[in-house]
């Protein structure tokens, strides 16, 4: 989906949207708006429609054009598990083109909750399934009761985000560590949150 000879024309207010794959993604991110009322930016996370590699990229495109930046956060365990990383690697190469320089990709291998071990453990340990990161997650004493439910991650007061607010920094510290070199790294842990973090508009949070 490749626009041609497009004025790149964004609005001047600061809105980030975010693509995501799954309901964690969406309520994590809606956690952090609520918590987080001075924020001085309008953050949507989405959930395409239709969830294949190929609708999610078609999303971001779509999006790079009414927001001031789009973040595209990716699970890898469903790209490998599904053989798609050549196809993410031409999605990858796509939005390194000047019209998509609003884009940033995020990658955590295998999922969202090695973001969240983060906060507790610096590791690069490689899980082949989300289920054996949940199963370290749990060992936490936090989230000893850890569910994927709406339920869990909203709760009033103890939401997920509140739940890892004071750890902030260190998972950031941690996640940069992961950084990977090239997508054919995928035998490791890899958390690339802190390019969120790092946005400059978002920066002030961590103040």
């Amino acid at each position: 989906m490749r626009r041609k000879n497009i004025k790149i024309s964004r609005p001047k207010n600061n809105t980030f949207a975010i693509v995501v794959d799954g309901e964690t993604e969406v309520w994590y991110f809606q956690m952090l708006k609520r918590n987080e009322p001075f924020l001085q930016v309008n953050i949507e996370p989405k959930i395409p429609q239709k969830k294949k590699l190929s609708d999610q990229y078609k999303k971001v495109c779509e999006l790079s054009e009414d927001y001031t930046k789009v973040f595209w956060v990716i699970d890898l365990d469903v790209v490998i598990a599904e053989s798609k990383i050549n196809e993410l690697k031409e999605y990858i190469n796509e939005l390194k083109k000047e019209e998509f320089n609003n884009v940033i990709t995020i990658f955590n291998n295998p999922c969202l909750e090695f973001w969240f071990l983060l906060h507790f453990t610096q590791t690069t340990k490689y899980f082949s399934k989300c289920k054996e990161t949940e199963k370290q997650l749990k060992k936490q004493k936090e989230f000893k009761d850890y569910q994927k439910t709406r339920k869990y991650f909203t709760k009033q007061d103890n939401d997920i985000y509140l739940k890892l607010k004071s750890r902030l920094s260190t998972a950031l510290t941690n996640a940069k560590k992961t950084k990977r070199k090239n997508l054919e790294e995928v035998k490791r842990g890899i958390c690339e949150m802190n390019l969120f973090f790092e946005t400059e508009q978002i920066k002030s949070i961590l103040k």
